[in-house]
Order: C-alpha cells, then structure tokens, then sequence
C-alpha cells in the first residue's frame, strides 16, 4: 500500500523511527548503569540529552506518520493506526514530564526512571501495531511489478 510520505517509494516514517527508539533505550540504559554504579555524572547527563533526542527524533518521525494516517482508508488498519499515534504521543508526553522532572532535579531519578520503563513497554506495543500495519495491511510497502 503506498503511502504519499516517502522518497522513490521508501516510507520516510520508518527511517526516522529508530532515531527516537534508539535514544530513548540508550537513555534507560544509561540511567541503570547510573543507578548501578552509584555514579550520577556522565549517566545522569546523558540519559538526559538522549531523552531529549528521543523526543525531537520521534516529533520529526510523526510528521510523516501523520500524513500517512492520513492517507490510509476508514477500516480496521486506519484503527490501528490511530491507536498507534495516540500511544506514540502518550509516550512522547511521558518523555517530556522526564526531561522536565529531571530538569527540575536532576539527583531525583526515582520517577523520572519509571516514567522511562512505562514509556519503554508502551514503545513495544506501538512498535507492535506498527508492525501489524506493515506486516498484516503492506502499509508502507510498494509491490513490485512482475519482471
């Protein structure tokens, strides 16, 4: 199913995806071996800056999310795929009251750290019904014509 959002027929909105995952593990994985090491610097600070990349990779992958929801016809995958930008902006909302508690106070990790694993788990079902809209309807994936 092609969707309009895309360069010679590559879905932009999966290319721009991992950015926001891959900061936003990297972020909870720093801050466990803040936690595990009993040493706030250069982890605190880190997970902090790569929350905050999470947030703006994942701003700039919705704009093309956006416009192929938009292009999907009414049904069960359009559905889908509003549950899965109504679970992407939780999360990112989730992401923004970390940085801002962590802004705030930056040696209280306690929520700011929960607020990442809640984040984390919900990102494995967004990813999930993403793949679903890949995998079960082809959204995003062009069909090649027979050679």
């Amino acid at each position: 199913m092609h969707t309009p959002a895309s360069i010679h027929g590559h879905p932009i909105h999966p290319m721009l995806v991992p950015i926001a995952i891959g900061c936003w593990v990297f972020s909870l994985v720093a801050d466990l071996i803040c936690l595990s090491t009993g040493s706030m610097q250069p982890w605190s600070m880190l997970a902090y800056y790569t929350l905050i990349g999470g947030i703006l990779g994942a701003l700039l992958a919705a704009l093309p999310g956006l416009v192929d929801l938009i292009s999907l016809p009414a049904g069960p995958i359009k559905k889908t795929a509003l549950a899965h930008m109504g679970i992407n902006l939780t999360i990112v909302a989730l992401y923004g009251c970390n940085a801002y508690m962590r802004h705030l106070n930056p040696q209280d990790l306690k929520m700011p750290m929960t607020l990442s694993v809640v984040a984390i788990l919900m990102l494995l079902v967004s990813g999930w019904l993403g793949g679903k809209m890949v995998f079960e309807a082809g959204v995003g994936v062009e069909t090649a014509p027979p050679r």
